[in-house]
């Protein structure tokens, strides 16, 4: 097969392809109905079922791709599209992959402050938000006119992967890393005394996509599939009459669905309930009087247009 000629005509969809965001970011695509088969060794990969092709690239390559308009759509993390400075769309956010973009240095070292790094060494993989970061505790410490005529006085070096060892190496003063849980930077001997931005998985979309309409049909399934991952569906019989308590609990995305029962003077009611309050929710509607309370999990959701 001719990939490339295979190409005309299609989406191009730019997904990480390794990574905190790869596994993450294929079961999305399931959930959207995107079905596809990709070849050992192959980073492009064709859907069976929709005019779309994966393209499976580094996350910190997929803003500059969409951002150029070489692919139409991206997954990637917000730190990668701030770091890139990319003119690209951010759709939607994807809800997970969050970590925070922090200053870290030796937990048994002196400095405690990210303003005792000012001109000194930091090395990290993100230069250009850490040099925007420490330019501004500089224009702080000795004004934008003194910045601005003799340059950044901190020192930043480029390092692609294993951050987190240039200070043990003796290589930088202090580091710039994505933390997520902590206990690496902590194994590593390293804490953290700043936070640059706060990141999760972003969907992107090119300024220009090559099918707009398609593009519009791809992003509302991914939004249905966020969507459902933060709702659950309630469902339980009451007496009408308890209707008025019921309805503070459970008052539904828009509203309730209440049908009526064979059981006279009862109803049966469906809402959809924030999968993290359903528990609580649970308990309120047994306290008020509710019976055979069921909790249904939503596989896709669609909010409709206004």
């Amino acid at each position: 097969m001719d990939l490339v000629n295979s190409l005309d005509g299609r989406l191009l969809f730019a997904v990480p392809k390794k990574g905190r965001l790869y596994e993450t970011a294929l079961a999305l695509l399931k959930g959207s109905d995107i079905k596809f088969h990709r070849h050992n060794r192959l980073d492009i990969a064709l859907c069976i079922n929709q005019g779309i092709a994966l393209v499976f690239l580094g996350a910190a390559d997929i803003p500059v791709f969409v951002g150029e308009g070489r692919c139409d759509l991206g997954i990637t993390g917000q730190d990668q599209v701030a770091e890139h400075q990319t003119s690209v769309d951010e759709v939607l956010e994807l809800g997970f992959g969050k970590c925070k973009l922090q200053v870290q240095v030796p937990a048994n070292g002196s400095i405690k402050d990210p303003r005792e790094l000012v001109g000194k060494t930091v090395v990290t993989s993100f230069t250009h938000l850490s040099r925007e970061y420490f330019k501004s505790l500089e224009i702080e410490k000795f004004g934008a006119e003194a910045v601005e005529k003799n340059g950044l006085k901190t020192v930043m070096k480029y390092v692609g992967g294993s951050v987190e060892a240039a200070c043990a190496l003796g290589v930088a003063d202090g580091i710039v890393d994505l933390v997520e849980s902590g206990e690496t930077m902590k194994a590593a001997g390293l804490m953290d005394i700043a936070t640059v931005m706060t990141t999760e998985a972003v969907l992107i979309r090119s300024k220009n996509p090559r099918n707009p309409e398609l593009a519009e049909v791809v992003v509302n399934r991914i939004k249905g599939v966020i969507n459902a991952k933060k709702y659950v569906l309630c469902s339980y019989n009451i007496p009408r009459t308890l209707l008025p308590i019921v309805h503070d609990i459970t008052p539904g995305k828009r509203a309730p669905t209440v049908t009526s029962l064979e059981d006279e003077g009862w109803v049966a009611v469906q809402a959809m309930v924030e999968q993290v309050r359903v528990a609580d929710v649970m308990d309120q509607l047994e306290k008020a009087g509710a019976h055979d309370i069921l909790v249904l999990q939503i596989i896709n959701s669609r909010a409709g247009k206004d």
